[in-house]
C-alpha cells in the first residue's frame, strides 16, 4: 500500500467517527428534549387537575353554604287558640298579659303587635307604640318552645271597660297592611276566663314579661 492510498483511508475513517458522533449527539438532543416535553405537559396537566379539584370544593363549598342558609330560614310565627293566652293582672297597675308559646321545635318571628278585637269589634285595638300607618318595625324570634308578650294596659276605669266574650287574633307582618297568620277566636267563657278591656291600647311583642310591662307603662 503507498503513502497516498494510506492517507485517503485515515481521512475516509476520521469523516466517517465525526458523521456518527454528530449523529449520536443529535439522538441525545432529541431524547432530553422529548423527555423535558413530556415532563412539562405532566406538571401543566397535573397543574389543570389541581385547579379543577379546587374549583370543584369550591363550588361545593358554597352549594353547601347556600343550603345551609335557606335551611336556617326563620318562618314567621302563627296563632292558635292554644297557643295565645290571656291573663288579667288587678291594682294599680293593672294590665292584661298576652302570651304567645313557640310550641314548634324552630325558631319562628314576630312583628310589630298582635292584632286583636274583642267581641267581633270591626278595628283592632291600637296601638300603643306607633300607629297601624307608622309602625316602630319590632321584629322578634322567639326561639323553639320559647314565649313572646304583650300587655294593654287596663290601670283606670276607662282602660278597664267591661268584660270581654272574646278575642280574634292576627298576627302582624313587617308592614302596616300585612298579616302573617290568622285570624283564630279565642272564647273566654269556655276558657272561664275574666278578661276586662275598655279604650285602652297593646304594647308591641317583647321577648319578656318584664319588657312588655315597662313598654305599658305598667311594669315595676
Amino acid at each position: 500500500m503507498t503513502a497516498r492510498r494510506s492517507r485517503s483511508r485515515s481521512a475516509a475513517y476520521a469523516a466517517l467517527a465525526l458523521g456518527l458522533a454528530g449523529s449520536l449527539a443529535l439522538t441525545g438532543c432529541n431524547s432530553h428534549s422529548s423527555k423535558k416535553s413530556s415532563s412539562s405537559k405532566s406538571k401543566m396537566s397535573s397543574s389543570s387537575s389541581s385547579k379543577s379539584k379546587k374549583r370543584r370544593i369550591i363550588g361545593g363549598g358554597a352549594a353547601a353554604a347556600g343550603a345551609g342558609t335557606a335551611s336556617r330560614r326563620v318562618p314567621d310565627c302563627y296563632p292558635s287558640t292554644y297557643k295565645v293566652t290571656f291573663s288579667q293582672q288587678t291594682g294599680p297597675k293593672s294590665h292584661v298579659a298576652v302570651k304567645f308559646k313557640n310550641s314548634t321545635s324552630r325558631d319562628c318571628k314576630l312583628y310589630n303587635a298582635p292584632l286583636l278585637r274583642f267581641n267581633n269589634a270591626k278595628t283592632p285595638l291600637p296601638l300603643l307604640q306607633g300607629t297601624p300607618g307608622h309602625l316602630d318595625g319590632t321584629r322578634i324570634t322567639v326561639p323553639a318552645h320559647g314565649y313572646a308578650y304583650a300587655v294593654i294596659p287596663t290601670n283606670t276605669a276607662a282602660t278597664k271597660g267591661t268584660e270581654q266574650k272574646s278575642v280574634t287574633i292576627d298576627f302582624m307582618g313587617i308592614s302596616a297592611s300585612s298579616v302573617t297568620h290568622g285570624p283564630v277566636t279565642v272564647n273566654f267563657a269556655e276558657k272561664r276566663l275574666h278578661i276586662s278591656v275598655g279604650k285602652s291600647k297593646v304594647t308591641n311583642w317583647s321577648s319578656s314579661i318584664h319588657g312588655a310591662q315597662l313598654a305599658g307603662g305598667v311594669g315595676n
